[in-house]
C-alpha cells in the first residue's frame, strides 16, 4: 500500500459555512414580509370555532375545515361593523390578509370583512336557535298577555333618529295622543342586541309612583333590512328579555315579510312600526262616536224598558183586590182579639192564684226549723273534727319554721365574726383580695360588735418616685 492510499481523504466543502448569521427576530421579520407580500389579500371560507370577543373589542377566532385550522383576528374597527354576531359553527367567508405573529411562531388571517357563507348559513343558525328557544317554552301561546285597551304611557325601544320613531309618534297623535317614553338604542351592528335587551329590562324596572311613569305597553321597532341587518333581534338576549317582560310588548321589526325571533316571544307582532302604533291605541274620534252611539242606544233601551214595566204594572194591578178589603178583615180580627184578651187575662190570674195557694199550703215554719236544726248538727260535727286537724297543721308549721330559723342563724356570717373574724369593704363593696387595695385607700371593717373606718398605710401611687428618677428639676428662665 502506497502512502497516497494511506493519506486522509480531503474534507468536503460546507455550503452553510459562509452564510451570514441572523437573529430570531430578523428571521421572523423576513418571514412576516414574505407572507404578507405573497398573501396580501385572500378570501377564505370555513367554519368559525373558538370565537372570543376581547374586552378591547377585538375578535379572535379560528377558521377550520375537515383537514386544517387557520387562526384569525378582527380588530375592533372591523368587529364593530359586523352585521351579525359570529358564533361557533357558523360557516363564513373571511376577506383579509395573512400575516405572522412572531411572539408565538404562528400565522393568522387579519380580517377586513366577515360575511356568512350565503343566507343559508344564517337561516340554518336561525332555525336551530328557534327550535332551542321554543323547546324552553319562550314562544308558548299561554305566555302571551292581552294588550291594554288604552295605555296611559307607551314605551318605545328604537333608534332616536330615522323615520321609525317619527312614524310611530305621528300615528299616535292622529289616533289618540298618549304619553310616550323613548329609550334610544342602536338597532344594528355590534352591541345592538345588548342595548335592546337593556332597554326592555330597564322599562320593566321602573316602579309605579317614581319620577318616570311606568309604561303600560312597550313597542320594540325597527325599519326593514336584510337578514344581517335585522340579526340583532334574533339574538338570545333580546328574545329572553322580551319573553321575561312583565309589560305587554309589541314587536314591530322590519316590514311585513320580515320575521325575527322577537316576534315569537312578544305578546303581539305588528307588520310595520306604523301598524304597531295602530294596535297600541284606538282612534279617538271613532271611540267618541261609538260612545255617543252607545249612549243613544242606552237611552232608547231605558225608555223602552220603562214603558214595558209600566204596561206590565198596569196589567198586574187589574188582578189585585182593593187594599181596603184586606184591611177590613184584619180590623175585624183585631176587634175580636181585643174582646177576648181581658177575659183571658182574668182567667190566667185566677189560675195562678190557685196554684200559689196549693204551693204555700206546704210551706210551714215548723218544717223549716226542723231542717235548719238538722243542718246545724251536721255542721257542729264537722267543726269538732276540723279543729284538732287545724291545730296540728299550725304546730307542724311552727316547728318547721323554728328549724329553718336555727339553720339560718347557724349559717350567718355574724357567727363567723363572733369567732374573731372581720369583714372588709372597699368603696362600699366586699373585698377579699389585697391586690385591689392601694396605700391611702379608705376601708370599712366590720367586727362582731360594730364597724370602724380604716386607712391603708403608705403614700398614694401618685406621690411615689422611682429610685432611679434622679432627674434634677427644670431650671427656670429669666425671660
Amino acid at each position: 500500500m502506497s502512502m497516497e492510499d494511506t493519506a486522509a481523504p480531503n474534507p468536503q466543502p460546507n455550503p452553510a459555512a459562509n452564510m451570514a448569521e441572523v437573529s430570531v427576530s430578523e428571521l421572523s421579520a423576513q418571514l412576516k414580509r414574505t407572507v404578507e407580500d405573497r398573501f396580501g389579500l385572500v378570501r377564505v371560507r370555513g367554519e368559525l370555532s373558538g370565537v372570543k370577543r376581547h374586552s378591547s373589542g377585538h375578535l379572535y377566532y379560528a377558521l377550520k375545515d375537515a383537514d386544517a385550522v387557520l387562526d384569525g383576528v378582527a380588530w375592533r374597527n372591523v368587529a364593530g361593523r359586523l352585521k351579525f354576531r359570529p358564533e361557533d359553527g357558523l360557516e363564513v367567508v373571511v376577506t383579509g390578509r395573512l400575516t405572522t405573529y412572531p411572539g408565538r411562531s404562528k400565522y393568522q388571517i387579519v380580517a377586513e370583512s366577515i360575511e356568512p357563507a350565503g343566507a343559508g348559513a344564517l337561516m340554518a343558525l336561525l332555525e336551530e336557535r328557534k327550535r332551542k328557544l321554543a323547546a324552553e317554552g319562550l314562544f308558548a301561546q299561554e305566555r302571551k298577555r292581552p294588550l291594554p285597551f288604552l295605555p296611559a304611557v307607551i314605551g318605545v325601544v328604537t333608534s332616536p333618529t330615522g323615520a321609525v320613531i317619527r312614524d310611530i309618534l305621528h300615528r299616535l297623535n292622529d289616533r289618540f295622543p298618549r304619553h310616550v317614553l323613548v329609550w334610544p338604542v342602536a338597532v344594528q351592528g355590534d352591541g345592538a342586541a345588548e342595548q335592546v335587551a337593556r332597554a326592555i329590562r330597564g322599562f320593566n324596572a321602573i316602579q309605579d309612583g317614581g319620577v318616570l311613569p311606568r309604561p303600560d305597553l312597550l313597542i320594540v321597532a325597527r325599519g326593514g333590512g336584510s337578514l344581517e341587518d335585522l340579526w340583532a333581534f334574533n339574538e338570545e338576549v333580546v328574545v329572553r328579555a322580551a319573553a321575561e317582560s312583565a309589560i305587554p310588548l309589541i314587536s314591530a321589526v322590519g316590514h311585513e315579510t320580515d320575521t325575527t325571533l322577537i316576534d315569537f316571544a312578544s305578546d303581539r307582532r305588528a307588520p310595520t312600526p306604523t301598524a304597531a302604533a295602530e294596535m297600541a291605541v284606538p282612534v279617538r274620534a271613532e271611540l267618541l262616536d261609538r260612545v255617543e252611539d252607545l249612549g243613544k242606544r242606552g237611552r232608547i233601551a231605558e225608555r223602552r224598558l220603562l214603558s214595558e214595566q209600566e204596561t206590565r204594572l198596569e196589567g198586574l194591578t187589574r188582578g189585585l183586590r182593593h187594599p181596603r178589603s184586606l184591611i177590613e178583615t184584619a180590623e175585624q180580627r183585631l176587634d175580636d182579639l181585643g174582646e177576648r184578651l181581658p177575659r183571658a187575662l182574668l182567667g190566667l190570674i185566677a189560675d195562678r192564684r190557685g196554684r200559689l195557694a196549693e204551693v204555700s199550703g206546704g210551706l210551714r215554719p215548723q218544717v223549716l226549723l226542723g231542717e235548719i236544726g238538722q243542718k246545724a248538727a251536721i255542721l257542729d260535727q264537722w267543726a269538732s273534727r276540723l279543729a284538732p286537724a287545724a291545730r296540728r297543721k299550725v304546730e307542724d308549721g311552727a316547728r318547721a319554721l323554728a328549724g329553718t330559723a336555727q339553720l339560718l342563724e347557724s349559717l350567718s356570717y355574724q357567727r363567723v365574726l363572733a369567732r374573731g373574724y372581720a369583714v372588709v369593704r372597699h368603696e362600699g363593696r366586699l373585698t377579699s383580695s389585697a391586690k385591689a387595695i392601694r396605700p391611702g385607700d379608705g376601708l370599712e371593717v366590720e367586727f362582731a360588735d360594730g364597724k370602724i373606718d380604716a386607712l391603708v398605710a403608705g403614700d398614694p401611687p401618685a406621690r411615689r418616685r422611682k429610685k432611679s428618677d434622679t432627674t434634677p428639676p427644670e431650671q427656670g428662665t429669666l425671660i
